[in-house]
């Protein structure tokens, strides 16, 4: 069952042991269909989920006029505002789904090493603009300290695994590769056997299990 709690979506148990924060990507809602299915999929393996809009989203909502998303850098005071809202009381995962996730991990490594989270968590993360692999966005992933897991799809056109096996990236990353799947994560069932819900399925156990194990990491000093 997904909740509305004032400007949060929220699934799965309150008293989970894990809570993940997750932002929408630049240009789909926090309810779009593939949000729905991670968010439900994370919700059912007992993870608590709560999704929220940037006000420029939530601004297309009341005013229907769909103006271009502003740069993920100016998002950055947003996302933290709402993990203060939120008040998370427990071990709290930031991420979301391609410009969301981005956002949350230019965030990141002040927030850990202050303890007010326990990883990060990207659902496709836009490690280029399509067709545009030159302008890469990984400089500050060289050098993450956040625990940190990537779940991306190996022809995404934002970051094939061609492509980021040639990138710099921090030992603190993990990236979990799903076959044949696109951007939201979709494969094409003809070419590669698997279905969008057997990548949601992979997605959410490897979350539980990666998670269940960030207690043991400390912050750096």
């Amino acid at each position: 069952m997904t909740i509305a709690n004032g400007k949060f979506l929220l699934q799965g148990p309150e008293d989970a042991g894990i809570t993940i924060l997750l932002a929408h990507g630049a240009g789909a809602p926090m309810d779009s269909a593939s949000m729905n299915a991670a968010a439900g999929a994370l919700a059912e393996r007992n993870i608590r989920v709560a999704r929220f809009e940037f006000a420029y989203m939530a601004s297309r909502r009341s005013s229907g006029l769909r103006k271009p998303p502003p740069r993920a850098e100016t998002l950055k005071d947003e996302y933290l505002a709402a993990i203060t809202e939120f008040g998370a009381t427990g071990p709290l995962i930031i991420g979301g789904k391609s410009m969301g996730g981005r956002v949350a991990s230019m965030i990141a490594d002040e927030l850990y090493a202050a303890g007010k989270i326990a990883g990060l968590l990207c659902l496709g993360y836009p490690f280029h603009p399509p067709g545009k692999p030159e302008n890469l966005r990984t400089a500050h992933l060289a050098e993450l300290k956040t625990p940190a897991l990537i779940c991306q799809g190996t022809r995404d056109e934002f970051g094939t695994r061609e492509e980021v096996a040639r990138y710099v990236l921090s030992d603190a990353i993990e990236i979990v590769w799903l076959e044949d799947g696109d951007h939201d994560l979709k494969p094409r069932k003809a070419v590669s056997g698997f279905t969008t819900a057997d990548h949601l399925r992979t997605v959410a156990e490897t979350v539980r299990a990666w998670g269940a194990g960030l207690g043991n990491r400390k912050a750096p000093d």
